[in-house]
């Protein structure tokens, strides 16, 4: 038997699939007036600005968290936080991230901003419990390719070379 490829669990998210996918949670998350956006950079810029598009939020802001080194899961640093004033406790801020992974951003996010609402596009079940809004659950074993880490060109084929 052979093992997988590193693609075989892999969910590829196109620039369509994401704008639909971040439009439906802005359906997810309407019937409240929200304050401000707060975007998880960095993958969480593109649906953030959809969000707020989608509920005609104009105040928007940014937090930077790093977890991430390449592909593996570090120590947690905050490299910018929004306005405090902004943010008090966090509420009627909405925070949007792409995904929620293990939860451990979102987790330090909720301990700086208690009553902030926290969405994500993506959801994998470790880090499902921290969110209170979702569109789509993945496997906790699958990688998520973003539209921004892709890039269009010719891959060879598994077996053959044509």
């Amino acid at each position: 038997m052979m093992d997988r490829l590193p693609h075989e669990k892999g969910f590829h998210v196109s620039w369509d699939q994401l704008h639909r996918d971040a439009r439906a949670l802005a359906w997810r998350l309407d019937g409240t007036d929200w304050r401000a956006v707060v975007a998880v950079t960095r993958g969480g810029l593109v649906p953030a600005m959809i969000v707020a598009r989608e509920l005609d939020i104009r105040t928007i802001d940014t937090i930077s968290v790093k977890s991430y080194h390449k592909q593996e899961q570090g120590g947690l640093k905050v490299l910018k936080k929004p306005d405090a004033d902004l943010m008090g406790d966090g509420d009627g801020i909405l925070v949007v991230d792409d995904l929620v992974d293990s939860g451990r951003t979102l987790e330090l996010i909720r301990e700086m901003y208690p009553k902030a609402h926290l969405a994500t596009v993506y959801a994998k079940p470790k880090g499902k419990p921290i969110v209170q809004s979702y569109v789509t659950e993945v496997s906790q074993d699958t990688w998520i390719f973003f539209p921004w880490d892709m890039a269009l060109q010719y891959v060879q084929p598994y077996r053959g070379d044509d």
